[in-house]
């Protein structure tokens, strides 16, 4: 769920949940998102925010259960492409592996739009390790993801995509699948 405050200010929230091999389903953890951006009138070359993502998750899933992260996010849309780099830096502040330092988990995006409501593209995650030094390659995250995104209309949005590790330390394969619902909150 995400609600504007003007055009500078966003709050994001999060519910992540996980299908388990027995097809019940378990609550993952949660997280909060305020974002702030460069409002479009200012005519910058690209779109310019920085969004900071709280979470926690609880320790069957994670062994770092409180995060933080920061993600600057760079994006253009130019025609029927869209581009985003998100270079950000993330933390965990409680759990059994707690890191000694910031780590760098870049994320790229690049699609197309196929219709007016779809638009199809590849994205990337990766988690190179420590910002003081990097993992070793086999030790670093990396994975590519072809996915699409569906616009329903004024309420509901959808994205999914299957995505494949290219490194050793990566899951082999993730399937994602996001389901968003604008709520017409009265402007505050």
């Amino acid at each position: 769920m995400t609600h504007g405050f003007g055009e500078w200010f966003e709050l994001g929230s999060y519910l992540f949940t996980s299908v388990q091999p027995d097809g019940s389903w378990n609550w993952v953890g949660s997280h909060i998102r305020p974002r702030v951006a460069v409002p479009e009138r200012y005519g910058l070359p690209v779109g310019v925010s920085l969004s900071m993502e709280l979470g926690y998750q609880r320790p069957d899933f994670s062994p770092d259960t409180w995060t933080w992260e920061i993600r600057p996010i760079v994006d253009k849309k130019i025609d029927k492409w869209y581009f985003a780099f998100n270079p950000a830096l993330d933390r965990s502040f409680h759990g059994r592996a707690l890191p000694p330092d910031w780590s760098f988990p870049p994320n790229v995006k690049l699609s197309y739009d196929v219709t007016k409501r779809v638009a199809a593209g590849v994205e990337y995650y990766g988690s190179y390790g420590p910002i003081r030094g990097f993992d070793p390659l086999r030790e670093q995250q990396q994975q590519i993801m072809p996915a699409v995104d569906v616009d329903f209309g004024d309420k509901w949005e959808f994205n999914f995509g299957v995505g494949v590790g290219v490194t050793q330390a990566t899951d082999h394969l993730l399937i994602k699948a996001i389901l968003g619902y604008r709520f017409n909150f009265h402007k505050i």
